[in-house]
């Protein structure tokens, strides 16, 4: 007899049902089953005619799902419950040997698990690709000089190629986290049962060799209630897109006429319905809108899980939406970008014309006074002075005059239009990591290790 004498609610049926969006994880749940019905005929649960059976019930169960032919039943609550349908009609009533051993909590949990493993390997994968892009575009732009920005304003000038570069080591970090993700999604929840175990002693560790975990959840309970691994993908996809949104911030900046840096390609551009002229950089923008849509989904299920009591709530269920949706979200975005910047062409001489502003040397004029004996703060002060001196009279810091230097200090001589000479401040940044060519040089060896490192 069972346990409850009425129907569900209508409304009730609409607010618990998974089955629109958790179907996605129905090739993980054969894969698990599989695994699991082996289990259970080495425990003797099975015999060897029966998991036969069940395994060739399994693969018609998912070729049904690969063809698109298999059976949604009315208010089938989710996509576990309905493999579950699907194998008894395939197989008669063996098919309920299968939840022998196996909680719905363990069996959703390991689901996930090995969805986002797969999902973060992916991940790591396309922030690859996109890191082989920035790497082709910074070798082929090494020697261009641009203007390097504080607060989008000029600063002081470095090359393109170590400015693409800072993209790159974003992005090898962000690598660095979804390989932290598959180790998080490493342990087995299967055989955690609902909270406490199970009857059986089910070889949870072969079953864990066999769906590629790296070791056996240790606590049952925490098994069943453990989402950190969704947290964590959720969270390395919000960082990656916060990434990839700064690069669209500044290919929509410098594809604009004010800037005229660089040219998206038509293939990622659109016009206007109504200003026949236009070409819009909607690609980059939405790289932009992204960002903020995938960080909601960590923010989303860190509310859910904030004050959950142990072991398992149906409000975990919310993982789902949150983790598919930055899924779908951050994959297009990732192959968006590397696509977009594989037509993103840019304007040498408008980028020399930009770096060549002369108030970029400022620091360069201050160290050389350093040089001479002046401490810092006093140089700085100076050259505040040569700066304002040459904007009240609109020129060039390097058509002041010596008689104009000398007014603010005797030690600034024919070394000060030397340090102006094109191209010799950019040089001039020669510490591990700045933008002078042997420098960037070096970085552009390193980068080839890390990427290479990434594609392993």
């Amino acid at each position: 007899m069972p346990r409850f004498r009425d129907p569900p609610d209508p409304l009730f049926q609409r607010l618990n049902a998974s089955i629109g969006f958790d179907r996605r994880l129905a090739p993980y749940d054969v894969q698990q089953s599989r695994a699991h019905a082996r289990a259970l005929r080495a425990a003797g649960i099975l015999d060897s005619e029966e998991l036969a059976r069940m395994e060739q019930g399994l693969d018609t169960v998912a070729d049904e799902l690969e063809g698109g032919s298999f059976p949604i039943a009315d208010a089938e609550e989710d996509i576990h419950v309905a493999i579950e349908r699907r194998l008894t009609e395939i197989v008669g009533p063996l098919g309920g040997k299968l939840h022998t051993g196996r909680s719905r909590n363990d069996q959703v949990a390991t689901d996930v698990a090995l969805y986002v493993r797969d999902h973060a390997a992916l991940a790591r994968q396309l922030a690859g690709s996109l890191m082989a892009r920035l790497l082709e575009l910074a070798e082929r732009h090494a020697a261009w000089p641009m203007p390097g920005y504080t607060h989008l304003q000029r600063a002081q000038p470095v090359y393109l190629g170590h400015h693409l570069l800072a993209y790159f080591w974003m992005l090898r970090r962000d690598a660095s986290r979804f390989a932290q993700v598959g180790e998080s999604a490493g342990e087995l929840p299967l055989g955690a049962g609902a909270l406490a175990g199970v009857n059986w002693d089910l070889d949870r560790q072969e079953v864990a060799r066999e769906l590629g975990f790296d070791s056996l959840a240790p606590n049952s309970i925490d098994a069943v209630s453990n989402r950190d691994f969704v947290l964590d993908y959720l969270s390395a996809a919000s960082i990656c897109a916060m990434h990839l949104s700064r690069l669209g911030a500044e290919i929509v900046l410098w594809s604009s006429d004010e800037f005229s840096f660089c040219e998206v390609a038509e293939d990622f551009s659109s016009g206007s319905s109504i200003m026949p002229q236009k070409k819009n950089p909607d690609a980059a923008e939405l790289l932009r809108a992204k960002a903020p849509r995938i960080a909601s989904g960590f923010l989303t299920l860190a509310g859910v899980m904030h004050g959950l009591p142990l072991a398992y709530s149906k409000d975990l269920q919310e993982d789902k939406e949150a983790l598919f949706d930055a899924v779908d979200s951050l994959e297009l975005c990732l192959e968006a970008a590397e696509r977009m910047l594989g037509g993103l062409s840019f304007h040498r001489e408008r980028l020399a014309e930009a770096a060549a502003d002369e108030f970029g040397a400022a620091t360069d004029i201050a160290d050389l006074l350093v040089r001479k004996g002046m401490p810092f703060r006093e140089a700085h002060g100076v050259v505040g002075g040569l700066v304002r001196e040459a904007l009240d009279q609109g020129k060039a810091l390097s058509e002041l005059t010596p008689a104009e230097l000398s007014r603010h200090s005797h030690l600034l001589d024919d070394s000060y239009y030397e340090v102006l000479r094109a191209g010799q401040w950019l040089e001039s940044k020669g510490s591990v990591g700045g933008t002078a060519s042997a420098r960037l040089a070096e970085q552009l060896d390193a980068a080839r290790v890390a990427l290479e490192e990434v594609r392993r």
